[in-house]
């Protein structure tokens, strides 16, 4: 069928191009005489563009996701009443020769006209409002990771190595001995009786490696850095009461006190891990509650996700329906083989390279599965010694999403008993494999007796 002879499914549709200074918008030839127009990126503008769509009677809009460009008139649009739809670029690249702003708002309103563009998924605006938070609270903390690098950089030009004799230069012990360097301190036998009772390395060592060339520029540099470190962290606790207040605007699903908190069954999990806090010390969040409210089930309970609650809730949201089965969720996620299929033949499977932060929540929670005595640590081993490392996390975090999605969606709550049936299931199928191959080689396998213990 040639392009022209296609059916039309969308006949309100628009087309916006959308650059830094300039936006290229495209209506339907019979709605205007100059149905290509130009528009600046002023919000002046972006308002005389959404009055001109309206006039224009547009009701869905295609646009590229272009950086952040695209979210002012995004949101405009939807204030308006005209859908946006947003689409990726690489969906749009395959015919060539249209390279310029003019054509590409044609050719993206011809193909949001016949319903080739699939729009990508974004959340309601109060958990967009989240997702910010979340996503600058990250920058943020990596932002700060720079100057614990800069300040290990300053203690070694200076042949003090502190940050080589304890595990964490950012933590009691480490910074005790940075902020008395910098209030003058210099004697080692002085700074190794900052350690705190809990470092293992003797007081000694710790005065061996406080032993340096105090070098005038290095403890400047060093004190810019601690300075700002102290200051990113600032930072980090402002942006988390934030992050608790936006939290707490949200519905809760459930009411912990109609129908309580499930009992925790993670094993091995101290006191303090099992009540984390998200923000400063003097605001109780308990991390696992607050999640269970806004889930309506305990999705912390799932292997790896004991912390990523909240992150996921700032990338999908939840309300799932959006994806009709676990299946669609997988592949939306990229944790799924694609295949490439011609005449017949597979010619290539592997995963999507596509960045998507959800699925690098869950690939992370699988990676962090290594030592892991649940069964979903045991499937990520199993998967390692039978595909790689690579594989087997992308697998462990396919089972992973299916589980978050299958709970959040049916409102069921996490049940490890399930796995027993599963490996009953594989350990059938593991002897009747083992059974066919003595069979092939001619020998019969008989199963050991078990004595009765004396």
């Amino acid at each position: 069928m040639a392009l022209e002879d296609r059916p039309v499914l969308e006949t309100n549709a628009a087309g916006i191009d959308i650059g830094a200074r300039e936006i290229f918008v495209a209506v339907p030839p019979d709605r205007d005489e100059h149905p290509i127009r130009v528009f600046g990126t002023f919000t002046e503008d972006l308002q005389r563009l959404g009055e001109w769509l309206v006039a224009c009677r547009v009701t869905t809009a295609a646009m590229e996701s272009t950086g952040v460009y695209w979210i002012p008139l995004y949101d405009l649009l939807e204030a308006r009443g005209v859908t946006p739809c947003l689409v990726n670029a690489r969906h749009m690249k395959n015919v060539p020769g249209r390279r310029t702003d003019w054509h590409e708002c044609q050719w993206l309103q011809y193909l949001h006209t016949v319903g080739l563009l699939r729009p990508a998924f974004r959340p309601e605006a109060e958990v967009c409002g989240v997702r910010t938070l979340m996503r600058h609270r990250a920058e943020l903390v990596m932002m700060a990771s720079q100057h614990v690098l800069h300040m290990q950089k300053a203690l070694t030009q200076m042949n003090l190595q502190i940050h080589h004799v304890i595990s964490d230069i950012t933590g009691t012990t480490g910074l005790a001995i940075v902020d008395a360097i910098l209030a003058g301190q210099r004697d080692p036998v002085a700074l190794a009786t900052l350690r705190d009772c809990r470092i293992k390395v003797s007081q000694e060592t710790i005065q061996k490696a406080l032993v340096g060339t105090w070098r005038a520029e290095h403890v400047f540099t060093l004190t810019q850095s601690r300075e700002l470190y102290r200051v990113y962290q600032q930072q980090i606790v402002e942006c988390d009461r934030e992050i608790e207040a936006a939290l707490r605007r949200f519905e809760p699903r459930v009411d912990p006190l109609e129908k309580p908190l499930p009992v925790d069954r993670k094993r091995n999990r101290s006191a303090r891990k099992r009540r984390k806090k998200l923000g400063s010390s003097d605001t109780p969040f308990d991390l696992r509650t607050e999640a269970y409210k806004l889930f309506g089930v305990d999705v912390t309970q799932i292997p790896g996700l004991e912390t990523m609650a909240f992150p996921l809730f700032s990338e999908v949201g939840r309300d799932l329906s959006k994806w009709s089965t676990a299946a669609h969720f997988a592949s939306w996620l990229a944790l799924c083989p694609d295949n490439d299929i011609s005449g017949g033949r597979v010619l290539w499977k592997g995963v999507r390279k596509v960045n998507n932060r959800a699925g690098q929540l869950f690939r992370l929670a699988a990676h962090s599965l290594h030592r892991s005595p649940t069964p979903l640590g045991d499937y990520l081993r199993r998967m390692k010694a039978r595909l790689g490392p690579a594989a087997a996390t992308t697998a462990t975090a396919h089972k992973i999403a299916i589980i978050f999605y299958t709970m959040v969606r049916q409102q069921a709550e996490y049940d490890e008993t399930l796995w027993a049936a599963r490996d009953a299931e594989r350990d059938r199928r593991l002897q009747a494999k083992l059974k066919r191959q003595a069979h092939r080689l001619g020998y019969e396998l008989v199963p050991i007796e078990q004595t009765p213990a004396a």
